[in-house]
C-alpha cells in the first residue's frame, strides 16, 4: 500500500456508529478544515447521543470501545478496498515490514515436530553474538516451556520480539551436547531487507529481486545496481513479481535510477488540491542507459505498478509477465489520539501517459474475487482473453498504445506455467516436510558442501533418487501417502526446490534464487527478450 510521508429503534447500531464515526475521524484528519467540521457537526452529535444511550440504557453491559472499533472498520469498508483502520495494539506489526527493520533477537526459524528450530542466526544480530547456532532447538523462553505444546509460527514473534535493550532468556538443546544451554540475549534492532537477490545471470545480464517497497528499498536497489555494474552488468532484469507495493517515495526513487532528468514518473490527484503531486526524474540515475526488463504478474501491485508504468510509458523498459493487480489508490496514515491509525485513501495515481491503473471497485465483493475471476476466465494462460476499452487507450512517449482501467499489461505476455504444479509437492510443502528434509541434510553435510563452495554446488550438485526416497518416508511419517506418479512427473520441481532450499540453509537466502529461478518461467522467457529492446525505439540506448 502506498503511504505518503509526511430499545425500540428498528435500526442497525453499527451503521449509526459508522455515520457518526466517519465525521469524527475526518475531523481529526482534516485538522484545520473548519468548514468541513461544521458540515458534519450534526452527525458527530448524533453519534454521541447513540453511544451514550447504548452505554447508559442498553439492557446488557456494552463494550462501547469494541463497538467503536467495529464501526470504524465497517465504515471504511463502504469507501474503497484499501482504506483501513489499525488498532493501537496492531500498530507495531502493521508498520514493521515497511520500516525495514524490527526489534528482536535476530534469528530465522522453523517449527519441526512441535519444536522451534533455529535455521540461522542473522549476521551481526544479538543471537549470533551470544553463540546461537543453526540447528539449535529452543525449548524454553523465560523459563516457559515452548516445545511440545503446539507452538505455531504466528506465536513465535510474540515471545521473541520486544523493544531494543530488553532481555530474554532462552534454553536450547544442541546436537552433541548432553545438557541444555542457557542464553541471555539483549534484543536489538534487526534489519529486514527488501531486495531478496542480486546476482549475474550471464556475464552481462544482472538480476535484482525486490519483495516490497520499504523505507530502505531505494538504497538497497542502488547498492545492488552498483554491485552488478562492478561485475560487468550491461543489461538488467528487475523482478517485481509478487511485490505488493509499499512507500510511494521509494517507487519514485527507484524509477528515477532508470530515467533521465525531466521524464515523468507518476502524478496523483485527490479531492483536496494539497494531495495533487507530480513526480519526475531528477539528476543522473545509476542505470539510465543499460537495457532493462521488468517482470510483473497478477500479484504485483501499487508501488510495483508505479515503477512498471513509468518505465513502460517512457519506453525505457520492456515489461514482461502477466497483467498486474491494478491498485492505484494512495493511502495516507492519520494517527489517532489513542495510538491507532487510519489509513485513508486521499488520491489516485496516474502513469506519465495519464493512465489510472486502479481497477474498478464499484462492487467490493467482486473486487475481492477479481484475481480468481481472471484465472477462471483464462487470462493467466492467454493474452487474447484480455480486452481493454478503447476509451482507456493512451500512448507512450514513442507512440505505442497502452491501456488504463486495471493494472499494467505487459509488453510481452508469459502464461502461467502449469507443467510444474504438483498436489503431492504442495502437501509435503504445507506439512513442512520438504524444508525439514533440506534443513537436516544441510546440517549433516554443511562442512563438506561449504568446503566445495557455492559455485561448485551450483554447477554439479544434484538431488538424487535416494534423497527423494527419504523425502517420501518423511512424508509417510507425517501421514502423507506416497504419490509415485506425481513425484516422477514433477521430479524436476522437487529436485530444484530441494537443491535451492539446501543452499539457503548452507549459505544464505540469496543463494536460494539462482537455483529456484530455473522454475521461474517469466524470468527464463525474459532472458531471451533483450533483442526486443530496440523495439522501444530508445535512441539513447
Amino acid at each position: 500500500m502506498e503511504e505518503q510521508k509526511n430499545s425500540s429503534y428498528q435500526i442497525s447500531l453499527p451503521l449509526i456508529l459508522c455515520i457518526g464515526l466517519a465525521a469524527g475521524v475526518l475531523i481529526g484528519a482534516s485538522l484545520t478544515n473548519k468548514s468541513g467540521s461544521e458540515d458534519i457537526s450534526n452527525d458527530v452529535q448524533k453519534f454521541r447521543e447513540v453511544l451514550s444511550l447504548v452505554k447508559n440504557e442498553y439492557v446488557d453491559e456494552a463494550e462501547t470501545n469494541v463497538l467503536v472499533e467495529d464501526a470504524i472498520g465497517h465504515m471504511l469498508g463502504k469507501l474503497d478496498p484499501h482504506s483501513s483502520y489499525i488498532s493501537a495494539q496492531d500498530q507495531v506489526a502493521a508498520n514493521e515490514d515497511l520500516r525495514g527493520n524490527f526489534e528482536g533477537i535476530g534469528i530465522e526459524f522453523n517449527i519441526f515436530h512441535d519444536t522451534l528450530v533455529v535455521v540461522a542466526a542473522l549476521s551481526g544480530g544479538p543471537s549470533e553474538s551470544v553463540g546461537l547456532r543453526s540447528g539449535d532447538k529452543i525449548v524454553k523462553v523465560n523459563d516457559k516451556i515452548i516445545a511440545g505444546v503446539g507452538l505455531t509460527t504466528p506465536e513465535v514473534p510474540k515471545i521473541l520480539k520486544g523493544p531494543k535493550g530488553t532481555e530474554v532468556k532462552i534454553e536450547v538443546v544442541r546436537s552433541g551436547s548432553n545438557d541444555p544451554i542457557l542464553f541471555t540475549i539483549i534484543r536489538d534492532r534487526i534489519p529486514q531487507f527488501s531486495v531478496d537477490a542480486t546476482y549475474m545471470i550471464t556475464p552481462e545480464i544482472g538480476y535484482i529481486k525486490v519483495n516490497r517497497f520499504s523505507q530502505t528499498t531505494h538504497q538497497e536497489v542502488k547498492e545492488a545496481i552498483e554491485k552488478l555494474k562492478k561485475e560487468g552488468m550491461t543489461k538488467l532484469v528487475l523482478d517485481l513479481q509478487g511485490n505488493p507495493g509499499g512507500y510511494l517515495d521509494q517507487a519514485v526513487g527507484i524509477a528515477d535510477e532508470f530515467l533521465q532528468k525531466g521524464e515523468k514518473i507518476v502524478f496523483t490527484k485527490g479531492q483536496e488540491k494539497k494531495y495533487d503531486e507530480d513526480h519526475g526524474a531528477t539528476a543522473m540515475g545509476d542505470f539510465e542507459r543499460g537495457e532493462l526488463i521488468v517482470l510483473v504478474n497478477e500479484s504485483s501491485a501499487s508501488a510495483s505498478e508505479i515503477v512498471a508504468g513509468a518505465l513502460q510509458d517512457n519506453d525505457r523498459a520492456l515489461i514482461v509477465g502477466r497483467r498486474s493487480y491494478g491498485k492505484g489508490l494512495v493511502q495516507r496514515p492519520f494517527r489517532l489520539n489513542d495510538g491507532s491509525e487510519l489509513r485513508l485513501t486521499i488520491s489516485r495515481y496516474y502513469t506519465p501517459s495519464g493512465r489510472s491503473i486502479q481497477k474498478p471497485y464499484d462492487d467490493l465483493d467482486e473486487y475481492d474475487k477479481d484475481i480468481s475471476k481472471r484465472y477462471k476466465h483464462g487470462e493467466f494462460f492467454s493474452a487474447d482473453s484480455i480486452h481493454f476499452n478503447d476509451s482507456l487507450k493512451f500512448e507512450t512517449a514513442n507512440g505505442r498504445s497502452v491501456y488504463g482501467g486495471g493494472g499494467i499489461m505487459p509488453d510481452y505476455f508469459v502464461p502461467l506455467d502449469t507443467t510444474i504444479t504438483s498436489k503431492y509437492f504442495n502437501r509435503l510443502f504445507n506439512a513442512n516436510v520438504l524444508r525439514e528434509y533440506a534443513f537436516t541434510f544441510a546440517e549433516q553435510n554443511q562442512s563438506q558442501l561449504k568446503g566445495k563452495g557455492y559455485n561448485e554446488y551450483l554447477k554439479s550438485f544434484e538431488v538424487n533418487d535416494a534423497m527423494l526416497s527419504r523425502v517420501v518416508v518423511m512424508g509417510i511419517n507425517n501421514k502423507i501417502d506416497p504419490q509415485p506418479k506425481d513425484l516422477q512427473k514433477n521430479k524436476r520441481l522437487f529436485q530444484i526446490y530441494l537443491k535451492a532450499e539446501i543452499a539457503r540453509n548452507v549459505w544464505d537466502n540469496k543463494s536460494f534464487y539462482p537455483i529456484i529461478n530455473e522454475t521461474n518461467e517469466v524470468l527464463q522467457q525474459a532472458i531471451k527478450l533483450f533483442d526486443r529492446i530496440p523495439e522501444l525505439n530508445r535512441s539513447k540506448m
